[in-house]
């Protein structure tokens, strides 16, 4: 074997080694989210539960039917609640971040560091991944809180009001033709001048890298997410629906536009329910 098939090989198994790695922590993030474990129930019994609310309430609130149920928030319930929250948010943010994680360990390994790029590139993650944990423990409090008020159902994870939830979807289409949306959108487009111009070496440099990359990505993203509230927490079509958007707005060719027809048609969703529901 040649000295160029040589190095040819081992970049093919770099990434190789990157990919699975990668690919790994996406399946366990999936099957733990749909099994719901340490929840009260499952992913697909949730799922099920929220499409048969509507048709089995025959326009009764949650209140009136006997859904709502007080929450019981002790320390291992909220910590269960964040862990579903998290890993969640890794099962639908990885296959959009993958391309990014895989360019930077290329970059990586044409430079000085080349032996350690996997490493970094798996440190460049779990930064990343930190991001949207701290994301995730807001999301939790904020569950928590409208749990404790009445307006998310425990049984279903869904907002109970109409009226809230048009208003979430109405500010998630508008968050969408924000320059602040789209900065950071056009940030996860193309983040090849990211990581070559905030390039920094060390395991360390790569976490703070997709620290910061992670912190780009939560600014897309942050009102899209929010919108399981609306659909339901655990609500798997929901789940699939939103990581199939996030990565068309991200990685297809005219996602930048996509966002715009999204942003109208959630703003649109949100005005009818909140005439409806007046």
């Amino acid at each position: 074997m040649s000295g160029k098939s040589v190095i040819e090989y081992l970049l093919s198994r770099d990434r190789l080694i990157t990919g699975s790695a990668i690919a790994a922590i996406f399946l366990i993030a999936a099957v733990y989210t749909v099994l719901g474990v340490g929840m009260p129930m499952s992913a697909l019994k949730m799922t099920t539960m929220s499409g048969a609310v509507p048709g089995a309430l025959e326009g009764q609130s949650l209140h009136a039917a006997g859904m709502l149920m007080p929450a019981v928030w002790s320390t291992t319930y909220a910590m269960l609640v964040f862990l579903m929250w998290w890993i969640m948010m890794i099962a639908m943010m990885l296959p959009s971040v993958a391309p990014t994680v895989l360019l930077y360990g290329a970059l990586i390994r044409r430079g000085n560091e080349s032996e350690d790029a996997s490493r970094y590139a798996l440190y460049f993650v779990f930064g990343y991944l930190f991001a949207w944990a701290l994301f995730s423990l807001l999301a939790t409090i904020a569950q928590w809180l409208l749990e404790l008020r009445g307006l998310v159902s425990p049984s279903t994870m869904t907002l109970t009001s109409h009226l809230i939830a048009g208003g979430v979807l109405v500010l998630a289409g508008i968050y969408q033709f924000t320059p602040w949306k789209h900065a950071c959108l056009e940030h996860c487009r193309t983040p090849l001048q990211f990581l070559t111009e905030r390039r920094r070496s060390g395991p360390n440099g790569a976490l703070l890298m997709g620290l910061e990359h992670g912190t780009f990505c939560l600014g897309c993203c942050w009102v899209l997410m929010a919108l399981l509230l609306v659909g339901g927490i655990m609500n798997l079509y929901w789940i699939a629906g939103l990581t199939f958007f996030v990565v068309v707005e991200k990685l297809v060719k005219h996602g930048d536009k996509i966002s715009y027809v999204a942003g109208v048609l959630m703003a649109g969703t949100g005005t009818y329910l909140l005439v409806s529901a007046g």
